[in-house]
């Protein structure tokens, strides 16, 4: 008697029980006999593949399929799962006659499609006609003098040192928020990180701090990663300085363990995690307490794309920063600050006596 994998007529791997007859001829399938419980998962497994998608993307795709659903019921009663090629293209008209910039129709077009991926319609809807008009709404804006994305001005060195500067001087805020800016420079964070960093995910060295990442965007297996940040050559924007000098306030106050960077409460008491939005508000009040250009555009994406901007412009070869950013070589974004380096750096106009 032996056992044998085949595949049945709707694609099922089962398996075959090979029972040879008295005459000795081929063996015959037994079909598998499946239950209601063999098609359906248990909470803790529902609960653990929500879990697999990063909350701030739950959150925004939540409220992407919302805002869907409800205009199918308000436009003809449309059925939005699964939902046609044309209730999907007219929804992205409908968002660009509203006047969504094209990443936030982009992050639209994501949720429902991956809404309908979850639901078991892979690759529904049809979404060329919907490219076409996310493409014509592109050049609409373009042609009318409007960009297509805010990015938020990168944070440069001079800059660091100015919004360093401004931070209050030795006041709880102050000390924290210093550390807050260079740290997240020098890592070239993403706010998601920078919250999730525990007292003991920071270690000093003989060169500097060894920075733990437990997990991030572009790390889907939470391998982790440990990323060196060098000592600076600047009193005020030395890292390890600022570490040792907000971890010295940390232990008065008691918090030997858990979060690195914490919220302050009244009379500069030392609370639990900040958020990602606090993050913003802080380099934002930050950029606007030093008086720099464009103060009020700054977010925490600033420090990382400043980070990655001053380490190109500083000769580091791209698959460095990279590595250290946490980013693909590829990576449109980093290639963005990159460029934005080389084009007056590698200027085709420089040096030609104008």
């Amino acid at each position: 008697m032996a056992y044998r994998g085949y595949s049945t007529s709707r694609g099922e791997i089962g398996v075959e029980l090979a029972i040879p007859d008295q005459a000795g001829t081929a063996p015959i399938p037994a079909e598998p006999a499946y239950t209601a419980a063999d098609f359906t998962i248990s909470d803790s497994t529902r609960v653990r593949l929500a879990d697999s998608v990063p909350a701030n993307t739950r959150r925004a795709y939540t409220r992407q399929w919302n805002a869907f659903t409800t205009w199918c019921a308000a436009n003809g009663s449309r059925v939005p799962l699964p939902a046609t090629a044309q209730t999907f293209t007219d929804y992205v008209t409908h968002l660009a006659d509203t006047g969504y910039a094209p990443a936030s129709i982009e992050q639209a077009m994501g949720a429902i499609r991956s809404c309908h991926t979850t639901a078991g319609h892979e690759g529904q809807p049809h979404g060329r006609a919907a490219l076409q008009v996310l493409r014509q709404h592109r050049r609409h804006l373009a042609e009318n003098g409007q960009r297509h994305q805010k990015e938020a001005p990168p944070v440069t060195i001079p800059v660091l040192r100015a919004m360093v500067d401004a931070c209050p001087e030795n006041t709880v805020v102050g000390i924290r928020d210093r550390l807050l800016l260079v740290l997240g420079l020098a890592l070239m964070g993403r706010r998601s990180e920078l919250v999730a960093l525990n007292r003991a995910d920071v270690t000093q060295t003989e060169h500097g701090l060894d920075v733990a990442i437990r997990t991030s965007k572009t790390d889907k297996n939470s391998v982790g990663e440990i990323i060196a940040v060098p000592r600076g050559d600047h009193p005020l924007t030395d890292p390890v300085d600022a570490w040792l000098t907000w971890t010295r306030l940390l232990d008065e106050a008691g918090h030997h363990d858990g979060r690195l960077l914490r919220r302050l409460y009244v009379h500069d008491t030392i609370g639990r995690s900040l958020g990602g939005d606090a993050i913003n508000e802080i380099v934002r009040s930050c950029a606007i307490r030093a008086g720099v250009p464009r103060a009020a555009e700054y977010t925490a994406h600033s420090l990382r794309a400043g980070g990655a901007t001053v380490a190109y412009a500083a000769g580091r070869p791209i698959s460095v920063i990279a590595k250290h950013g946490r980013w693909s070589p590829t990576s449109p974004v980093l290639l963005r600050y990159i460029r934005a380096v080389d084009r007056w750096r590698d200027n085709a106009m420089r040096g030609v006596g104008l």
